[in-house]
């Protein structure tokens, strides 16, 4: 096994740096209110998370998380904002770092999907600077301690490679003695008023809740939705229904403007559960 470690490229602007700050805020996050009713956690297959700064979009991926059975294995795919490195990036070996320690990487895991589909590419390029992935690990390192993953950095719009991916994932995780969970790392809508956001991301929502990878690739395509993350969603949802999912749940959804009070031009979060 390596030794590579991935640095953290975002700490201390999309969340705290230090360590102790940054448990505190992402257990503030991941703590239901004071007297909410009790839920069931969901033992999910997949699920979408966002990924801007913590003050902006923590407190759904955290709705998430805290309503998840959280598993000790992920694939966790991410959009790929930098533009660098291969379109399919997958790094098998080493750990990312973070203040709150190392994550280490499912390296057998991996190796199968990289056997499985040639167009994975080990690359940790892509990785380096890409934030969309790092700021999920905090969550996991709080929730899950000793987990393991596997990082895809997704930077490709073809909708053959993406479906591809996602059968090949749920292939190979369905031959698995330990349960998984694949997450989508995305944000929603981008840069445009909260009012014509929140009608654009519905619709894509819409599609994710009806567990149509084809139909939300579509509707974001047709109707213009700047949502960064769809390729990882539609690979989450391909894996997930290969793996025998048939429901889904809108855990949270909130804008940026429900933050900032600035509302002519917002990003959607959407945190939604696939099992």
């Amino acid at each position: 096994m390596s030794t590579a470690i991935r640095q953290p490229a975002v700490a201390g602007r999309f969340y705290p740096a230090n360590a102790q700050h940054l448990r505190a805020e992402v257990e503030t996050y991941t703590t239901a209110p004071a007297g909410a009713p009790a839920k069931a956690r969901i033992r999910a297959l997949g699920c979408v998370v966002p990924h801007a700064g913590y003050m902006y979009s923590g407190h759904v991926a955290g709705a998430v998380y805290r309503r998840l059975e959280l598993p000790r294995r992920y694939v966790i795919l991410c959009p790929n904002h930098t533009g660098k490195g291969e379109p399919l990036a997958i790094m098998s070996e080493g750990a990312w770092q973070t203040p709150l320690g190392d994550a280490v990487i499912d390296g057998e895991t991996a190796a199968q999907l990289k056997s499985n589909l040639p167009l994975l590419s080990e690359d940790p390029v892509a990785h380096r600077f890409e934030h969309a992935l790092e700021v999920q690990l905090p969550f996991l390192q709080v929730l899950a301690p000793g987990f393991r993953f596997v990082p895809i950095t997704v930077g490709t719009s073809n909708f053959e490679v993406l479906s591809a991916l996602g059968v090949v994932i749920g292939n190979v995780l369905a031959q698995q003695q330990e349960p998984f969970l694949v997450i989508a790392s995305s944000d929603m809508n981008h840069y445009e008023s909260d009012e014509i956001t929140r009608v654009k991301d519905r619709r894509a929502i819409d599609q994710l809740l009806a567990l149509g990878p084809r139909g939300l690739y579509d509707v974001v395509h047709e109707g213009n939705i700047s949502m960064c993350g769809y390729g990882p969603a539609v690979v989450m949802l391909t894996a997930a229904c290969k793996l025998g999912a048939t429901q889904a749940e809108l855990i949270r959804y909130a804008t940026s403007g429900d933050i900032s009070g600035e509302k002519d031009m917002v990003v959607g979060y959407a945190g939604i559960a696939v099992w």
